[in-house]
């Protein structure tokens, strides 16, 4: 693990079954925005930019879209995103996907992978 990388992401604690939630990391020296999403004790990340342009998927920082079939919605153009890998199933982007972001839980706590 490299040294800018000895703080966790966010606790487990902190994020309730099935939410999304904004978190800051340190990739490639850059501090950048990510979203990450608990399924029971599994969390998965991707940066918090929709590929079809470029720009955030929170409505309002740390804000996020759920639709009611449990996808992540791209608050400016409706993209919607499954949580399993991160593929856009409808919308501009529809065959794209989000961008991961390798994390892991240790002690409780999630960290950079």
């Amino acid at each position: 693990m490299s040294s800018l990388n000895r703080e966790p992401l966010v606790s487990l604690d902190a994020l309730a079954e099935g939410a999304l939630a904004e978190v800051e990391a340190v990739l490639d020296g850059d501090a950048e925005s990510l979203v990450v999403y608990r399924q029971g004790a599994a969390v998965r990340a991707w940066l918090n930019v929709c590929p079809h342009a470029g720009r955030r998927l929170d409505w309002a920082p740390g804000q996020f879209l759920k639709s009611r079939e449990g996808h992540l919605v791209c608050a400016a153009h409706g993209a919607a995103f499954e949580l399993e890998g991160g593929q856009c199933v409808s919308g501009p982007c529809r065959g794209d996907a989000l961008r991961p972001v390798a994390v892991e839980v240790r002690d409780g706590q999630v960290w950079r992978a």
